[in-house]
């Protein structure tokens, strides 16, 4: 049956995790790899950038910018970079290729003991698949568009196969420049056996680099200065390798489950961007680049012991994750990307703006190392075959140090966080089931902020000191039911407190620790199947996001509004699969309305509409014609925007608040052919 979520009645700890099958994500219209995450309820995925920068991920009322309090996993990897160059628990997901994703793991809210940082809104884990189709596929698009993907698997004796997957991508867009964005992808994976007795090993490469178009002024563009899908800055430029191994092993040890996962990651990258154009410095222009080199290493150990207590069934997992993280991060001063300029700015809270020299070029170089330990327990009790229980508590130990090799200071800090979490189950009743969940979660903060060593980080004093780690608290209710026949139901009320929001700086490009906030919400979810060949699908997502009251004053802010929090998020798609030779879908999402400026209730945007095409026919002889087309209705809104002062030339020196926008891409199609080897 085409489906493209699992039916985790009976199974599920709230009524908001799912998982997304392997079908939804072979059928979907992918723009860029990050869109997978949109088959997640409620999550909007976009860009303010170019292809070489980290999407931008909506959820819930937040605006997660580039992946804070979005846990993502591939291959149980952690993908999010906690004191990055750019943006706190920066997620860059470019190195995923779409072939050989197995599943979709998801959750919303800190209820999950297995679950540490940057996980305490949503989450994500992407299972790679042990077998991939030996197939080849030429792509090739408007807007100048070149791919070539392909993989297979080799199949040794004792159920042991090595899967191989590689894609070369090139791509111009709309955008004046073009960006010339070129990425190579590559995977290799070993494994023998299966999920409860098994083994894997897997090697992962990713290289790309190219244009950047960030976000521009609404005037400039008003003005015919540049074109709607033009840059004042034509040498924003990015650079990205990254490289990885993983091993996974489970195996049955005595009364229970082993399993245990390990990895090492490295990962450079360059970003050189112009977010202000001529405000700090009406010379040279405000350009900047900032560069990032890290070194991951970690792993994962659980055991789970199930057993029976009379007639009380429990299931008890024993968990430790372990990750330590070696980065040098830093900001240099640039002029059309290849000149470094001798002296850096800053600006100061009263809007005046300090020079000063660079030291060996950079504006700000640390070196930081990060340590984050997560030991867990979390217990599952049957009670009866309609109540059930889930308690789970995670203490995480959290550790840095941070040398800065331009001002000379540094910092070296610990924290301890108590995480309790626990959920109730009652059902299922006429295949229906209610749940209530409560837990306390956390994000980490750029530890550059925590310790001064950048001035631009952290919080105005008034706020007090900026925390290692920020820490929430979430309630939900909700039921999900299949009581309809062919109709999968999921309905969610939520809230969630964070001591510490997390608000993006757009002078430095960074995301900095702000007030206290809250969100409240509904989400609504549904999957019809009126055929075996066709699935009807609805997520509808609904919050109330701001900043608590009792903090305004102290953080600066007028009114409790958050910038670039959507009100509400919709989506609504068709899945066929099996209807002769033909699959695809069509996919509508829609982001919301959301304020633009912190603490202001105007401006606001109306977001974005845009509805996604992909069709699938299978030929005789093991082809396939596949036919992509994106924004079908060649929507003329903005992929993102925000409101903030940037400068033209002849502009006043406390230069202009306005509008910044990146545009949808317009109506584009791309058309694959595929050949079975």
């Amino acid at each position: 049956m085409t489906a493209s979520r699992a039916d985790l009645l009976g199974r599920a700890t709230t009524a908001s995790q799912g998982t997304i099958t392997r079908k939804e994500v072979q059928l979907r219209p992918v723009f860029r790899s990050g869109e997978l995450f949109e088959s997640i309820p409620g999550l909007i995925v976009t860009v303010h950038s170019g292809e070489g920068k980290a999407n931008q991920y909506l959820i819930r009322g937040y605006n997660l910018d580039h992946g804070t309090d979005f846990a993502n996993f591939v291959d149980d990897m952690p993908v999010n970079r906690p004191t990055n160059t750019h943006g706190q628990g920066y997620s860059d997901i470019g190195f995923l290729i779409p072939q050989i994703v197995g599943a979709i793991d998801y959750t919303k809210g800190p209820f999950y003991a297995a679950i540490g940082d940057f996980g305490a809104v949503a989450s994500a884990h992407t299972r790679l698949a042990d077998e991939i189709p030996t197939q080849l596929t030429v792509t090739v698009g408007t807007n100048d568009y070149q791919e070539v993907a392909g993989g297979g698997t080799y199949h040794f004796s004792g159920g042991q196969r090595l899967a191989a997957a590689a894609d070369l991508t090139r791509y111009n867009g709309p955008w004046q420049p073009g960006l010339d964005f070129k990425k190579v992808n590559a995977a290799l994976r070993y494994s023998q056996g299966d999920a409860t007795d098994g083994f894997s090993l897997t090697g992962l490469f990713y290289k790309s680099g190219g244009g950047l178009t960030t976000d521009q002024p609404l005037r400039a563009i008003d003005a015919g200065l540049i074109g709607r899908f033009g840059t004042l800055d034509p040498t924003d430029h990015s650079k990205s390798l990254r490289y990885s191994l993983s091993t996974h092993l489970d195996k049955p040890v005595g009364p229970g489950q082993l399993a245990v996962s390990l990895y090492g990651i490295h990962s450079t990258m360059e970003l050189v961007n112009d977010f202000t154009h001529y405000l700090d410095d009406p010379v040279n222009g405000d350009q900047e680049a900032q560069d990032e080199g890290r070194t991951t290493l970690g792993g994962a150990a659980s055991y789970t012991v199930a057993d029976d207590l009379g007639a009380i069934h429990s299931e008890t997992v024993f968990g430790l994750q372990a990750r330590y993280d070696d980065v040098f991060v830093s900001r240099r001063h640039t002029l059309n990307r290849t000149m470094i300029l001798p002296y850096c700015t800053l600006e100061q809270p009263d809007g005046s703006v300090t020079r000063y020299a660079a030291v060996d070029s950079y504006c700000n170089a640390d070196r930081v190392h990060l340590l984050d330990l997560g030991p867990y327990i979390q217990n599952t009790l049957h009670w009866t075959p309609w109540l059930r229980t889930v308690v789970g508590l995670r203490e995480e130990y959290y550790h840095a140090t941070d040398q800065s090799e331009v001002t000379g200071t540094g910092g070296r800090g610990q924290q301890w966080l108590f995480q309790p979490k626990g959920s109730l189950i009652l059902g299922p009743w006429a295949k229906t089931e209610f749940y209530v969940s409560a837990g306390r979660g956390f994000h980490s903060d750029d530890v550059r902020g925590v310790f001064g060593t950048v001035p631009a980080q952290g919080v105005p004093i008034a706020g007090g000191p900026t925390p290692l780690l920020a820490a929430t608290t979430g309630y939900e209710v909700g039921v999900r039911s299949d009581i309809i026949a062919r109709l999968q139901l999921q309905l969610a009320l939520f809230q969630q407190d964070f001591t510490s929001e997390l608000a993006y700086n757009a002078d430095v490009g960074q995301d900095e620790a702000s007030a206290p906030s809250r969100r409240q919400g509904i989400e609504i979810s549904g999957q019809y199947h009126p055929f075996r060949w066709l699935e009807l699908n609805a997520d509808l997502a609904f919050s109330k996001p701001r900043y608590r009251s009792y903090a305004l004053a102290a953080f600066g802010l007028d009114q409790p509004y958050i910038a670039d929090a959507p009100n509400f998020i919709y989506s609504t798609g068709i899945l066929v699969d099996g209807l002769g030779r033909w699959s695809g879908s069509l996919i509508w999402r829609r982001l919301g309305t959301h304020h633009l400026a912190d603490g202001e209730a105007y401006p606001t945007d109306n977001g974005f509409s845009e509805w996604n095409l992909n069709a699938g026919y299978t030929l005789s002889h093991g082809l396939r014609l596949g036919l992509g087309v994106f924004n079908l209705f060649n929507s003329r809104d903005d992929a993102a925007d925000y409101y903030y002062t940037t400068r033209l030339p002849g502009e006043p020196a406390a230069g202009v608040t306005d509008f910044q926008v990146h545009p949808l891409e317009p109506r584009s199609a791309r058309l694959s052919v595929t050949v079975n080897l």
